[in-house]
């Protein structure tokens, strides 16, 4: 049975419910993460991870455990366009293109 929400609440994700997403060392790709997720409509939050001294170990993307599937197929299938793309100007780069090879004799 679930719990009923308290009204004060107000829909609003309390961070003791979100679980970790996954951890990045690169606060850029973290922000990239949050505004996909974003709009894909999955609460995100972000949260710092410092060491003992207080030096910044990396980001924390979390997000609410009932969305956690959900996010990881958002993040893979973004990761895997990116992939084919970097794969695909990889190999753009490589091929000699001929301009005369198109040009009729007709």
């Amino acid at each position: 049975m679930e719990k009923p929400m308290d009204s004060s609440d107000k829909g609003h994700t309390k961070v003791k419910d979100l679980v970790v997403l996954t951890l990045l060392g690169d606060i850029d790709q973290a922000r990239e993460y949050e505004t996909l997720l974003k709009l894909n409509d999955i609460p995100v939050s972000l949260k710092e991870q410092v060491d003992a001294r207080g030096e910044s170990k990396g980001v924390a993307i979390m997000v609410p455990e009932e969305t956690l599937d959900e996010a990881h197929v958002v993040i893979e299938s973004q990761d895997a366009y990116d992939d084919f793309y970097d794969y695909a100007l990889e190999d753009e780069d490589d091929i000699d293109f001929d301009p005369d090879y198109l040009d009729d004799e007709y």
